[in-house]
């Protein structure tokens, strides 16, 4: 499996770093927005093609698949070229930030045939994995689900402290990945709220959001969001369920009361990313739909369509 990343910010270094981990698959081209520090990461991974042309590397005859950690705004048209070129895809979460071009993806998907998945990293996650084995096994029912998504990041910067060329968005991007992991935990959501902070004199954006969801199981979700909160850093789920409470910490996973539950053995690694590339390949290889294809995860971006509406 041939593999060209476009994108060679902080999330394309972790698919680097996973990739390199998973058997026959090679990155033969990295595409980045500026071409120097995009050969500087190329010879970094032993990747022999670096370019800032997208275009160019998809007419490559040693390109197979493309993963796209490229900006929210591009995601969609990036999407649709890679298939129209004969490419299999996996676009970085979010699929885009509009509803009319998640649609356009889905029907471009159907039109080809190919693999085309998003990267719903939650649905990989060792520590959430273990928790949906457990409702499939009929072993735990979800009753809520509260979750806080908090960052520092009151200037245009990337997860690596870097100036951005783009805008983050707390609805499209960082609720998308609650929105989805709810309805895949507790399943299809029948009633979503939102409600928003001041909106960002420079950026344009609100910095603060709170959302609440219920599912079609009863289940119930409250989704905190933020911007501006210094410290502690990241995304932290509380499963409260019939029998049990987890809380879920990117890939590790703890009980109500803080202890440790080992979830080693959940997949063959402990880091989202790789497992989520790995499905990538797999149903590349298998001919099949991927967990997390565009299809799995349209509801999803139709909730947020649906939530931006509310909010204005």
């Amino acid at each position: 499996m041939k593999i060209a990343l476009a994108g060679g910010g902080a999330f394309g270094e972790k698919h680097l770093d996973g990739l390199k981990n998973i058997d026959g698959v090679e990155v033969t081209a990295l595409v980045g927005r500026t071409l120097e520090p995009t050969q500087a990461m190329a010879e970094k991974y032993g990747v022999g093609f670096a370019t800032t042309d997208y275009e160019e590397m998809l007419t490559r005859d040693d390109v197979d698949a493309v993963i796209l950690a490229t900006p929210t705004q591009m995601h969609a048209d990036q999407s649709i070229k890679a298939m129209d070129a004969g490419k299999h895809v996996e676009v970085e979460i979010p699929l885009a930030d509009s509803w009319a071009d998640c649609e356009a993806v889905m029907a471009k998907q159907k039109e080809t045939g190919l693999v085309c998945m998003v990267g719903h990293t939650r649905r990989f996650n060792p520590s959430h994995q273990y928790v949906h084995n457990q409702i499939k096994a009929g072993e735990y029912n979800i009753q809520q689900m509260d979750v806080q998504t908090y960052f520092f990041r009151r200037k245009n910067i990337n997860a690596k402290g870097q100036p951005r060329s783009w805008t983050d968005h707390l609805l499209w991007h960082h609720a998308a990945h609650t929105v989805d992991l709810f309805a895949y935990q507790a399943g299809p959501i029948v009633q979503a709220n939102a409600i928003q902070g001041p909106i960002h004199p420079e950026l344009g954006i609100a910095m603060d959001l709170s959302i609440q969801m219920k599912a079609e199981s009863g289940a119930i979700c409250t989704l905190s969001l933020s911007f501006n909160n210094d410290g502690p850093l990241g995304t932290f789920f509380r499963y409260i369920g019939d029998n049990a409470t987890y809380i879920a910490r990117y890939d590790d996973l703890v009980n109500g009361k803080e202890e440790v539950i080992d979830v080693s053995q959940v997949d063959v690694s402990m880091n989202g990313i790789e497992l989520q590339d790995r499905e990538f390949v797999t149903a590349i290889l298998e001919g099949r739909e991927p967990n997390s294809s565009v299809a799995q995860v349209l509801p999803c971006y139709k909730v947020l369509h649906e939530l931006e509406g509310q909010l204005g």
